[in-house]
C-alpha cells in the first residue's frame, strides 16, 4: 500500500513539474495584407474605359486630356482652355463580376474620391445622377448592370499649367448604407 501512495505521490509530482515549467511570454507578429491584379479574364470588379481620355498602363488606370495622351487625335488641342468648366460623361464604367457564376444577385458598394478641389465626380448620366458631382461619392452596384462614371473640370481661375490629382476606388461586398 505505501508503494502505491508512493507511486501515485511520484506522479502527482511529476505532473505538477511538468505543468509548472510552462514558460508564458508575449511574442507580437507583422501581418500583411495583399490584393492581386488579375487578367481581364479572373477579374471580379472592372473598370472599363468608355473615352479616349482614359488609358490602362502597367495595372494603373489614367484620366490623361493632354497633347502626351497615347490616344490623342492628330491636329486636336493640347489640353483644356483657362477659366472654363468641361463635363465629360461616360469616362468610365464600373460593372459588378463578384458573383457572375451564381444565380443570386450579390450588389456591391463603391466609392470614389479625387484629391482635387477643381475635379468632381459623378456616377451615372449628367441629367440623371446615381451620385454626385463630388470630390467622394458613393453608389451600389448590381451584378450586370454597370454604372458609367462621369467628370467634371473646373478650370475657373486655374493658371496656365500642367495639373495632377489621384483618384481611389474602393469596391466592397453588399449595399451602400
Amino acid at each position: 500500500m505505501n508503494k502505491l501512495f508512493g507511486l501515485a505521490l511520484l506522479m502527482v509530482g511529476m505532473l505538477l513539474a511538468v505543468g509548472a515549467g510552462a514558460n508564458f511570454r508575449y511574442y507580437s507578429a507583422d501581418r500583411q495584407a495583399s490584393f492581386d491584379v488579375v487578367s481581364d479574364d479572373n477579374e471580379l470588379i472592372d473598370l472599363t474605359a468608355l473615352q479616349p481620355y482614359v488609358t490602362y498602363d502597367a495595372g494603373k488606370m489614367y484620366v490623361d486630356i493632354s497633347q502626351y495622351n497615347p490616344n490623342h487625335p492628330t491636329g486636336g488641342g493640347n489640353g483644356m482652355s483657362p477659366n472654363t468648366t468641361y463635363v465629360f460623361e461616360e469616362m468610365f464604367q464600373v460593372s459588378n463580376e463578384l458573383w457572375e457564376n451564381n444565380e443570386t444577385n450579390y450588389p456591391i458598394c463603391v466609392t470614389i474620391k479625387t484629391e482635387h478641389d477643381d475635379v468632381m465626380i459623378f456616377a451615372g448620366d449628367y441629367d440623371n445622377m446615381i451620385a454626385g458631382p463630388a470630390s467622394n461619392i458613393q453608389f451600389t452596384v448590381e451584378h450586370g448592370n454597370p454604372i458609367p462614371i462621369g467628370m467634371i473640370f473646373d478650370n475657373t481661375n486655374s493658371t496656365i499649367g500642367q495639373y495632377q490629382f489621384q483618384m481611389s476606388i474602393e469596391a466592397v461586398a453588399g449595399a451602400c448604407p
